[in-house]
């Protein structure tokens, strides 16, 4: 029998079968246990896949015994002698009072705030980082931190663990979670979520424009609207989840 007489030998690749030049010229497991070679595979969409799961298992597992919590949200640029930054503060710790663990993005300005005043009062300060060009870092007042690299991993934890957001002065991440809220809520994915935008000297310009242009043109409906609550009371505020629980 000559050498084109002899039966081409398969390659078991899990179920599929490979023959010819299909055949690998390594084994799978000899590839994962060779180091040397390129690196590529790690940015491959497959492995990315790997790590989405991972971070949703690491936060579900983290945080999946949290209890009643609100999600606070602000400018990272809000500074300590800042009005608002008291404000955060005051917040924070009168809903720790009321029982509530305080969840924020884990950075400085305005999260910092909420942290410090869920910390002091002894309650649970979460915090929620994200992988950023520029990183800022857990603030010192986070007593349960998770840093995440995706947005949408990340943003599933404030809203999963959250009976409601408190949404004090804040730029396009701020206004992104806060319309991310308003979606859900329209859309009934989630109920019974009460959102708090607190100053409304800084927010009164955007209701305004909700109803005189959105509401006006017919691309929003009352009710949309009436899912915000517009409020510069820190007492008022808290009040708003404890009347929604009772």
């Amino acid at each position: 029998m000559t050498s084109a007489d002899q039966p081409r030998p398969d390659h078991r690749k899990g179920p599929v079968r490979l023959r010819g030049a299909q055949r690998p010229t390594s084994t799978t497991d000899q590839r994962l246990l060779d180091s040397r070679g390129p690196s590529d595979w790690v940015h491959t969409d497959p492995w990315r896949v790997l790590r989405i799961q991972s971070e949703f298992v690491e936060g579900f597992g983290a945080l999946a015994e949290l209890g009643p919590a609100v999600s606070i949200f602000g400018s990272a640029r809000t500074k300590p002698d800042d009005p608002m930054y008291e404000a955060g503060r005051q917040i924070a710790a009168k809903l720790c009072g009321e029982g509530y663990a305080v969840i924020t993005g884990g950075g400085p300005g305005a999260m910092e705030a909420a942290n410090r005043g869920a910390s002091e009062c002894g309650g649970v300060s979460v915090g929620l980082g994200i992988e950023l060009p520029h990183e800022q870092g857990m603030n010192e007042w986070v007593d349960l931190g998770i840093n995440f690299r995706y947005f949408f991993v990340r943003k599933t934890m404030f809203v999963k663990y959250a009976q409601g957001y408190v949404v004090l002065p804040g730029g396009f991440g701020t206004m992104d979670e806060l319309f991310e809220a308003l979606t859900l809520v329209q859309t009934q994915k989630i109920t019974s979520f009460p959102i708090v935008l607190f100053g409304t000297e800084y927010w009164g310009g955007l209701i305004d424009w909700l109803r005189t242009t959105m509401l006006t043109d017919g691309k929003i409906g009352q009710p949309d609207i009436d899912m915000l609550h517009l409020t510069d009371d820190v007492d008022e505020a808290v009040a708003w989840f404890v009347a929604k629980d009772s």
